[in-house]
């Protein structure tokens, strides 16, 4: 009995045993999921991001000529004023007070004018008669010519003092907008050394600009006429449009960073809008529609040990693209015509094939496929091994890859921001 009972025990021990390595120690069942994509249609682009300001197209300051006291103000901020339109008047005593002094020295000037005039016409007689000395008709003549001279000075000054006087109506030269008001009643304005700014004038707020800051490694790819979008702060979920107008020569340079200034035209018909809103610019420098498609990631996608034995790998497949091959979708003509060679691993069956590719565009995320792939390929861009509910990637995350390499297993796609479209 004894001996029964001490073998039921040993029965019982080795079955814990199995039951214990069977849940804790066996192998789990290890499945291999192939990551594909197909190629597919869409626009690829390149951009260049920058940050700038928005501004009116046009912008005219409105100063006063003449020193004085401002008596009215007739316009305010935000208002829309006309060309020739009076927007503010200045005292005019002083001011007048000189052209009726001047005025009236013209009058007495014209008196004398008359009286030589007649000394001379008199002395003339005389003379002819033999009465004077000629001595005394060439005086008479000068004081004549004296007087008529001084009638134009003193008319000069009076025309000069009557533009002054008219200084004191302040118009608008232009059509626009009154963006800012410098100046109220009462407030006296001096322009001995300097035009004060009494308003600024914005011509057209339905057309607006933005003044963008564009690095120096990146204004070698903006070009005038570039598609530009961009978002304020006040409209986040909204995105506008615009093109690159004009790209100054002058840098400027701020913490040893050099930035050159470009305007990008930005119409503005529902005045959302504003002057001084900071926009968030991207710059379409090269841009294709309907172009081919597929994810950077499956450049850096080689097959492994693990995954030969698992599928038959054929590493050639067609002949190598032709480096004269311009064949390209529709596209953009600043883009260059030629594409480079690469390859990628397509899914066949139990097969994973090498095919290779005329590649043309990238931005990082993405490469446009010029020729070697079709819409029914399957891309192979990597690999994930299922360890029962595990899962887990089939490279270590501490393996260094190669930027633009060739890394083993499943390639991650690339990074970089998408600009809004």
């Amino acid at each position: 009995m004894k001996k029964i009972k001490w073998l039921i025990w040993v029965l019982v021990l080795v079955a814990a045993g199995v039951g214990i390595w069977y849940w804790k120690f066996r192998e789990e069942k290890t499945t291999i999921v192939l990551n594909t994509e197909k190629p597919h249609y869409g626009t690829i682009a390149n951009t260049v991001t920058a940050t700038g300001t928005l501004q009116p197209v046009d912008t005219v300051a409105v100063g006063s000529q003449v020193s004085g006291t401002i008596t009215k103000v007739l316009v305010d901020f935000n208002s829309t004023v006309k060309k020739g339109q009076l927007l503010a008047q200045l005292d005019k005593v002083l001011l007048q007070a000189q052209v009726d002094q001047i005025n009236a020295n013209l009058q007495q000037a014209k008196s004398n004018l008359v009286y030589q005039q007649s000394n001379y016409e008199r002395q003339s007689n005389l003379y002819k008669v033999g009465a004077i000395a000629k001595a005394e008709l060439e005086t008479a003549l000068y004081q004549y010519n004296a007087a008529k001279d001084n009638v134009n000075s003193v008319a000069a000054q009076l025309s000069s003092a009557k533009r002054n006087l008219s200084f004191t109506n302040i118009y608008s030269p232009i059509d626009g907008t009154v963006l800012s008001r410098n100046v109220s009643e009462g407030q006296t304005v001096a322009s001995s050394f300097n035009t004060p700014t009494l308003f600024s004038i914005a011509r057209d707020l339905t057309n607006m600009q933005v003044q963008a800051s564009v690095d120096e490694a990146d204004i070698g790819n903006v070009g005038k006429g570039q598609r530009v979008i961009f978002t304020v702060d006040a409209f986040p979920e909204d995105t506008f449009s615009g093109r690159v107008k004009e790209i100054r020569l002058q840098p400027s340079t701020s913490a040893n960073v050099v930035s050159y200034t470009t305007l990008i035209d930005a119409p503005n018909s529902d005045k959302r809008l504003k002057p001084g809103m900071t926009a968030s610019i991207f710059i379409y420098t090269k841009e294709v529609e309907h172009a081919l498609l597929v994810s950077a990631s499956a450049f850096n996608f080689e097959p492994d040990t693990v995954l030969r034995k698992i599928y038959k790998v054929e590493r050639h497949s067609g002949s190598p693209p032709d480096r004269r091959d311009t064949t390209r979708h529709k596209r953009d003509t600043s883009v260059r015509t030629t594409g480079q060679p690469s390859y990628v691993w397509v899914k066949k069956d139990s097969a994973l094939i090498l095919h290779h590719v005329m590649t043309g565009m990238t931005n990082e995320t993405q490469r446009e496929i010029l020729s070697g792939l079709s819409t029914e390929d399957e891309v192979v861009t990597g690999y994930e091994t299922l360890k029962g509910k595990a899962k887990a990637k089939s490279t270590s995350p501490f393996m260094p890859q190669r930027p633009g390499g060739r890394g083993g297993g499943g390639g991650g796609s690339g990074g970089g921001t998408r600009p809004p479209r």
